[in-house]
């Protein structure tokens, strides 16, 4: 079961595939302020390892958690800087 977020922004790029779902988080993610979090919801199951590597080499954001439901695939993104 997922934890539960403060979540200030749904982005909704379900149908979009490789490389918009990254595209599309990191624009959003350029929006937020420091501390909010983004829920990316994406019907791509390539998704879960695109936006994982882009948080892990990204100054100023962390993946919260990554969860798989059926066809549809939620991660969780903080601004931290």
């Amino acid at each position: 079961m997922s934890v539960e977020y403060d979540i200030a922004e749904t982005l909704d790029v379900k149908g979009a595939s490789c490389p918009m779902p990254v595209v599309k988080t990191k624009s959003a993610v350029d929006d937020l302020a420091e501390g909010e979090v983004l829920e990316v919801v994406a019907t791509d199951s390539g998704s879960m390892s695109d936006i994982d590597g882009w948080a892990a080499g990204t100054n100023g954001v962390d993946l919260l958690e990554q969860v798989e439901d059926g066809d549809v695939y939620k991660h969780y993104v903080q601004k931290t800087a």
